[in-house]
């Protein structure tokens, strides 16, 4: 029988049967809304979760709009390009479209706004055949058995490999099992009917991440328990029928059992927490082939269904490309790749739409409907899969790396890359540095999503929009595609850019955006949706756009036998676009314009003979070497003041492995330079470029220009050639700000009109000693609801762009407010965007008007440090602008503690996957710290040397992972770190860093790492203000509040406040309580500032040092034997026991103490604990009755009646004789109550052992066949058959119920035993979930493994399962792979 499991193995190639008709919406997506087309498709989360500020998937931006209301599409400004043909209808092909049958299907996959159904007509055979595109997809990967996704045009494997760069799907195969005489291994869910070798298991959950089979899997296990609380309800009504309000004890007894099952079993539902089905994962050798298979029984409500001698095995994807289905209920398809000869396997899953989506963007080919195919239905991808799992679809270095490891091993010619964030550097980091070797050595064209952070200017990200190698796409809208795709009531005249689409310029004056093509459509997705396309709408849907786009013409290239290279495709691309917009500046937002593939096709077919290079531009400022630009970028008050002149240095570029003969040594190029605006910019006429390059200065005056944005060019034309346009661009951008020159300082910007899409960006330069702003919107004269995207933007050196934005939606005319931070003397840029879809099909005219005021208060500190003494630290505080009440609130709300690793561990990684395209093999630094949590606490890892920064770093990678003692990982992470709950523990932290620099990574082998701790509220610490600097000393001078004027105040820690104990072990004495200190009353203030107070040393405990230097009333013959004494018995307790030798050695010297030393209960609690540490034991009869030997003899060994007499009166705290007495007391009471529960322990061992068919398991059966009275007679008769038997564990119970709290987490064993041996398995169960919740350290398997017997015995079988589930959750077998 074929498992329903992996039933669905099919060759990749076969073809996925189109249909429109799946209606399910699907919870595997929890960032979206997916609504079937026609319907728009919105992002849920709001603007800022769904636009991503730290992390962007550039999936799924909301719907768009544009620069101006109104706008048109025209040819470049160099006249010389008209000479290149084609597409000129394009523009009235856009503008006006009829929506039909034909028309509507077309806007779901736009091809005519690039040109690719006009070049794909001209050109069948043209169609992206011969060329592989990696796609670097985000946490999905992508589904190879998605809709169009199966073959090529020409009949060839549409996917070739299906690739898990990151690692999260890496299972540990290396432990060797053999099958047993039956032929069969036993795995985590069972034995296994297969005669194979290595063997891991895995919780599912990260493959299967919220899928279909957790609802499924709910509602079965919600069904059983309802099931059984009936059953339990039924037998507690029956049994209050038989015996209404009885007083009988036993009665009672029994009804509390009845009542505790009940209460369990609906407490059980309130806390379902579905783990993940556990895996058995199976790899051999089948003397040709690594293979895999998978038992997936866990997945299936039948249980005939996934076994593993059902499973169809796998091998690597790329070798015989076949695939899996987990099962009928998730309907997720899944990969297997083996690496390292069979000790790992990595299951590849797709548990996102957006990687199939992008794939189907550039490839899918449907040979039904090919009006739904993608740009470049007869190309091949290979799905690098480059967003972790276990980061929530975080890219991590190691998956960045890979990707571009498997590009080059697969001789891709494209990659497309759908994601980035913002970065702190543009064109810099280890993978850009890559990239650049990619790029330039193995001439692979790499194109990626700009971003989803519009619209503000500056906020393309990384690596797409920042990255000189890289074209970075711009999210292009036509009327089309929203009059179809997104179902608008009436679509825009004109096309125009998505509004939420990303803006140039870079930090360093590039342009950013490179080109834009068509940013939505309606495209493949995974089997699991229960549908076979959606709409989604981004940058990331333009970048495959584009890419397809570029398969064509590299197709072209290759069948007509032009040499293929990325600096002709992007030449070509950029020198053909259509222009978008009403002005220049416009190329901010759309780059050279929407790319036109027919066009591009022309010009690089004129230009075959042209030598293959690119220009690199470098900028400087003249007489400053630093800092090097790639434009010219003036955009503070001061530079836009007067002229300045800058050095530039054109450089033509060469691939790797250039002729120097036959390339380089004759290349010359004589350049006409071009300004855009001379009166402006002022380059020289012409330069004469050689392989060296040249450098030239221009002339910058911005002085006469009018406040606001201006963007110009230099471009350079080949004399000789000047068909080719721009052979080089050096882009100019000048904000010029407004200055508030009004006290208080305040800006109206009047009645500005909106249509859907237009934008208005105004410039103000934040008056000198303001730190934050109020904002106020009033929308006006329209009727139908209006949205608006409001952002601000500033940048400082080195830092990330600092941005604000709030999206406002108005159903009626109204205001609204807002407050946000701002950087005194830096220019803000403040945009007003109506969205592109708000307001279609209304004629009325948004009228908006915001006004806007600056307010400060400053403090001479960016950071406030108080350094643990009991001195005050002086805050001076000012402002500038106006009079602003000042009440200053600060808190002590984190414990920030550095560590030292306690162990590292560098080592080669020998796999192909992870050896470099220069040949380099990565290394890998494992950094080992340890720390303890005295209370459950949020935590957050932080290594300031690497964190928060992942394309702007020369670091390659970096991954850690929080574990307790039992091997559980509670949490991971990577560059940005996030906090996560911790229970009391003691914890390891492995920090996993790769490079090939064995040199970068030696010096990080004692890097330091903080344990952030947040506090709780009742040990926050409020800080006090004074006005004077004895105020803490004092107690007087307390600063409340006041109207500011320049003054000062001093901040101190509250006395008597808790710091939180001593510092740990290990570490540094230096800690750091951190919080923030807000200063202005009324309204939450968007300013803060952080604080830091060094903890300082405990107080010394004059209580302990009293004691300890009393002087002694012992002889120094006394103390010296008793020293002697507690030296052989501390020797005792570290002697090992693991060998029979060892054994005998042990016994011997306890003998020889007990000889020496009779009666001493310390020694004898110490021989005690010994027997009970072993391990190995043959005999456990024998072994049980030495336990309560040696317990018997620790109990005769203590005075009972004096240790009674003691703890019944209470001695006086300040009698130090006294306190000593009770300390010694309590100990000895310990003694006895630790051995009276061995010795329990070991009766109950030795009668389970002797009585494995006592009639206590008849009582289980009666109990939930509910026949009470039976139930009764049967407990009574096991009373009475006992006897005697029960008389020494009933009196030992209750001889340490004496003493000791026996439901406690240490004792409760012994009690839920008793209530086991009685029968009343709910009161023993409930007693053990009681100590399992009390118990604050890790959890103990022991007490897991005494609950599932349990309710094996009471008959819960889906309950067993699922603590059976959580049972590979609690305590793996070992860490997961990094």
């Amino acid at each position: 029988m074929q498992s329903s499991v992996f039933k669905h193995i099919r060759w990749a190639q076969t073809p996925f049967p189109f249909s429109s008709n799946h209606h399910h919406h699907h919870p595997r997506t929890p960032s979206l809304t997916l609504l079937l087309f026609p319907q728009i498709i919105t992002l849920v989360n709001g603007r800022n979760k769904g636009r991503v500020l730290r992390k962007q998937s550039y999936s799924c931006g909301q719907f768009g709009i544009s620069s101006s209301a109104s706008r048109s599409i025209g040819a470049m400004p160099i006249s010389s390009i008209a000479t290149v043909s084609g597409g000129g209808d394009a523009i009235g092909a856009l503008r006006n479209f009829k929506l039909n049958e034909s028309t509507f299907l077309a806007s779901l996959m736009p091809k005519k706004e690039i040109g690719a159904d006009r070049f794909i007509e001209a050109h069948p055979e043209y169609d992206g055949r011969g060329v592989i595109i990696a796609i670097f997809g985000i946490n999905s990967g992508m589904d190879p058995a998605a809709a169009g996704l199966q073959v090529t045009t020409d009949g060839k494997p549409k996917v070739l490999d299906v690739i898990d760069c990151t690692g999260s799907g890496d299972i540990d195969t290396s432990k060797v099992v053999k099958a047993d005489a039956d032929g069969c291994i036993r795995g985590a869910s069972g034995q296994l009917q297969n005669e194979l070798l290595w063997l891991s298991i895995l919780p599912g959950k990260t493959l299967l991440e919220s899928g279909m089979w957790v609802k499924e899997r709910k509602k079965t296990w919600d069904e059983k328990n309802q099931e059984e609380i009936a059953k339990a309800v039924k037998h507690l009504c029956e049994f209050d029928q038989k015996h209404p309000k009885s007083e009988d004890v036993n009665l009672k007894r029994i009804r509390e059992d009845l009542q505790n099952k009940v209460d369990i079993l609906r407490k059980q539902a309130d806390n379902y927490d579905d783990k993940g089905p556990v895996i058995d994962a199976v790899v051999w050798y089948d003397g040709e082939l690594w293979r895999a298979a998978l038992d997936t029984q866990n997945l299936e409500d039948n249980p005939e269904c996934g076994k593993l001698a059902d499973f169809v095995p796998l091998t690597n994807y790329r070798i015989e490309r076949k695939f899996g289905v987990f099962s009928t209920v998730d309907a997720c398809t899944a990969v297997l790749n083996i690496y390292d000869e069979g000790n790992i396997l990595s299951i590849v899953t797709d548990s996102s739409p957006h990687g199939t989506h992008v794939s189907g963007i550039a490839t899918a080919f449907h040979r039904e409907e090919p009006l739904l195919n993608g740009i470049a239905p007869g190309a091949q991808i290979i799905s690098c899969k480059i967003g972790d799992s276990r980061l929530g679809s975080m890219e991590t270095g190691t998956g960045l790396t890979r990707a571009l490891i498997a590009a080059v091993e697969h001789k891709c010619d494209l990659i497309n890359m759908s994601y980035g964030e913002p970065a702190l550097l543009p064109d810099y980091g280890r993978f850009v540095d890559l990239v650049n070797e990619v790029v330039d050595k193995h001439r692979i064209t790499f194109i990626s999503s700009a971003g989803n952070s519009g619209p503000a200017l500056s906020t393309v990200g990384a690596p797409g929009g920042t990255s000189t190698n890289i074209i970075g796409v711009g999210a292009y809208v036509s009327p089309a595609m929203a009059a179809g795709a997104h179902s608008v009531v009436e679509a825009p005249a004109e096309g125009l850019e998505y509004t939420w689409s990303s803006r140039g310029p870079t930090v360093d004056g590039d342009l950013g955006v490179s080109v834009s093509a068509p940013g939505g459509a309606v495209a493949p997705v995974p089997t699991w949706t229960l549908q076979n396309r959606m709409l989604m709408n981004g940058t990331s849907m333009a970048s495959p756009s584009a890419c397809g786009g570029a398969a064509l013409l590299i197709s072209a290239m290759k069948a007509e036998g032009i040499t293929v290279s990325p600096y002709t495709v992007r030449q070509a691309l950029e020198n053909t676009s259509l222009y978008v917009g009403e002005c220049l500046a416009d190329k901010l937002t759309t780059g050279q314009g929407l790319m036109q593939v027919d066009r591009a096709y022309e010009y690089v077919c004129q230009s075959r003979d042209i030598p293959i290079f690119q220009y690199n531009i470098k900028v400087n400022q003249s007489g400053k070497s630093t800092p090097i630009s790639r434009g010219i970028y003036l955009r503070e008050a001061v530079a836009c003041q007067q002229s300045s002149e800058w050095a530039v240095q054109v450089e033509p570029k060469f691939h790797e492995g250039a002729s120097n003969l036959e390339e380089l040594v004759p290349f010359e190029e004589c350049i006409e330079l071009y300004s855009t605006d001379k009166t402006v910019v002022k380059p020289p006429e012409y330069i004469l470029l050689t392989h060296n390059g040249r450098s030239f200065n221009l002339v910058v005056d911005p002085s006469k220009l009018s406040v606001g944005l201006h963007y110009f060019e230099v471009y350079g034309v080949d004399c000789k050639a000047p068909w080719r346009g721009p052979v080089f661009r050096i882009p100019i951008t000048i904000t010029k700000p407004m200055i508030v020159e009004n006290r208080p300082p305040q800006a109206s910007f009047l009645r500005m009109s909106f249509l859907p899409g237009h934008i208005e960006r105004r410039f103000i330069e934040v008056p000198l000693g303001a730190s934050w702003a109020e904002a106020t919107v009033r929308v006006s004269e329209f009727d139908t609801t209006r949205r608006f995207f409001l952002d601000t933007l500033q940048i400082c050196p080195l830092r990330r762009p600092i941005k604000w934005e709030s999206v406002a939606t108005f159903s009626s005319p109204g205001a609204k407010t807002f407050s946000f931070r701002v950087v005194s003397g830096q220019t803000m840029e403040l945009a007003v965007a109506q969205f592109w879809s708000s307001g279609l099909g209304s004629r009325d005219t948004t009228i908006v008007d915001f006004e806007i005021s600056f307010h400060g208060i400053d403090v001479t500190k960016e950071e406030i440090i108080l350094d643990g003494s009991d001195a005050p630290v002086r805050i001076d505080t000012e402002t500038l602008l106006a009079s602003e009440k000042l009440s200053p609130v600060a808190l002590l709300n984190k414990l920030r503690v550095p560590y030292r690793p306690v162990d590292s561990k560098l080592i080669t990684l020998t796999g192909t996957r992870d050896k470099l395209p220069s040949g380099k093999q990565t290394l890998a630094l494992t950094l080992t710290y340890k720390f303890k949590l005295e209370d459950g606490a949020e935590v957050k890892p932080q290594v300031p040397l690497l964190n928060n920064r992942i394309y702007d770093t020369k670091f390659e990678s970096q991954f850690f992972m929080i574990s307790d003692a039992n091997k559980r990982v509670y949490s991971v992470g990577d560059v940005y770190p996030a906090a996560s709950k911790l229970p009391k523990g003691d914890y390891t932290l492995q920090l996993y860093l790769r490079h090939d620099n064995v040199q970068y990574l030696e010096k990080l082998k004692q890097l330091v790492l903080f344990i952030e701790k947040t506090l709780e509220d009742k040990d926050v610490i409020r800080l006090n203000f004074f006005s004077e600097p004895d105020g803490p000393i004092m107690g007087n001078g307390s600063y409340k509040s006041s109207e500011l004027v320049p003054g000062y105040a001093y901040i101190s820690k509250e006395e008597g406040s808790n710091i939180l104990g001593s510092p740990p072990q290990k570490t540094s004495s230096l800690r750091l309580l951190s919080g923030q200190e807000a200063g202005k009353s009324g309204q939450k203030s968007p300013v803060s500032y952080p604080i830091s107070y060094v903890v300082p040393p405990n107080k010394v405990d004059e209580d302990k040092q009293k004691g300890s230097s009393a002087s002694s009333t012992k002889s120094v013959s006394e103390r010296l034997e008793e020293e002697v004494r507690d030296a052989k018995i501390k020797i005792l307790g570290s002697l090992k026991q693991d060998t029979e030798e060892e054994r005998s050695e042990w016994k011997k010297l306890s003998d020889a103490l007990k000889t020496e030393y009779p009666q001493h209960t310390p020694l004898l609690s110490k021989i005690l604990e010994g027997l009970r540490s072993r391990s190995k034991i043959d005999d456990k009869i024998k072994h049980s009755q030495e336990v309560i030997a040696t317990a018997d003899e620790v109990i005769s060994s203590v005075d009972k009646d004096e240790l009674a007499k003691f703890f019944s009166y209470k001695p006086d705290p300040e009698d130090e004789e006294a306190e000593k007495m009770k300390k010694k007391m309590e100990t000895t009471r310990d003694q006895l109550a630790e051995a009276l529960y061995s010795k329990g322990l070991a009766l109950s061992e030795i009668e389970s052992l002797k009585q494995n068919g006592d009639k206590t398991e008849t009582v289980a059966v009666a109990v939930a066949e509910g026949t009470i009275d039976e139930w009764t007679d049967v407990r009574k008769e096991a009373s009475e058959e006992s006897g005697s038997k029960q008389d020494s564990f009933e009196d030992t119970f209750k001889e340490l119920q004496k003493w000791v709290d026996v439901k406690s987490s240490k004792f409760g064993t012994l009690y839920v035993l008793r209530e086991k041996r009685r029968g009343r398995l709910g009161t023993a169960l409930k007693v053990l979930n009681d100590m399992i919740q009390e118990d604050g350290d890790p959890p103990k398997k022991k007490l897991f493994e005494m609950k599932l017997s349990l309710l094996e015995e009471i008959g819960w079988t889906h309950l067993t399962a699922y603590e059976k589930q959580w049972m590979h959750v609690r305590f793996p077998s070992s860490l997961p792979l990094f």
